[in-house]
C-alpha cells in the first residue's frame, strides 16, 4: 500500500484512493466482505443476500426484472450493459438451484413496499390529479 491509501476495517473495508489529479480530493471505495460460491460470479455477503461479484447487483433485483418485465438474458443484458452473459447466466443458474428462498425475498420486499406504501397515504401530488380528474 502506497503513502496515499489508508486502509480501515470495521465489517466493512474502506480504500481511500487519493485522486490522480493532485487534488486534495480522494475517492472512497468501500469493499464489502463476501463469502464465494460454486458459482464464478456469484458471491453472498454478509446478510446472506447473493450478489454478482464485481458489481451491487443482487440476485433478487435481476429476477425481480424477469418477473416484472418477462425480460430474457439477452433484454437483461441490453437493460444492464455493466453485466456480461456470462455473468447474468451465472445469476440465473443461482436462482434456479436456490430459487425457493429468493422467491421468498422477493415477496418480503413486496410485502415491506406495499405496508410502507400504505402507511405513507397518498402524496400531495396525486391528491391534487385525482382532485383534477386528471388520474382515477
Amino acid at each position: 500500500m502506497n503513502s496515499d491509501e489508508h486502509k480501515f476495517k470495521f465489517g466493512l473495508a474502506f480504500l481511500f484512493v487519493k485522486n490522480s489529479n493532485n487534488s486534495k480530493n480522494f475517492n472512497v471505495k468501500i469493499m464489502i466482505q463476501a463469502t464465494t460460491t460454486e458459482y464464478k460470479h456469484i458471491l453472498v455477503n454478509e446478510s446472506n443476500v447473493p450478489f454478482i461479484k464485481g458489481t451491487s447487483m443482487k440476485i433478487v433485483e435481476l429476477i425481480t426484472s424477469i418477473h416484472a418485465y418477462g425480460w430474457s438474458p439477452e433484454e437483461l443484458h441490453f437493460q444492464y450493459p455493466h453485466l456480461s452473459m456470462s455473468q447474468i447466466y451465472s445469476a440465473l443458474a443461482y436462482y434456479w438451484e436456490h430459487k425457493e428462498e429468493i422467491d421468498a425475498d422477493m415477496q418480503q420486499r413486496f410485502e415491506y413496499a406495499e405496508r410502507l406504501r400504505l402507511e405513507t397515504g397518498e402524496s400531495p401530488l396525486a391528491k391534487r390529479l385525482r382532485a383534477e380528474g386528471l388520474i382515477k
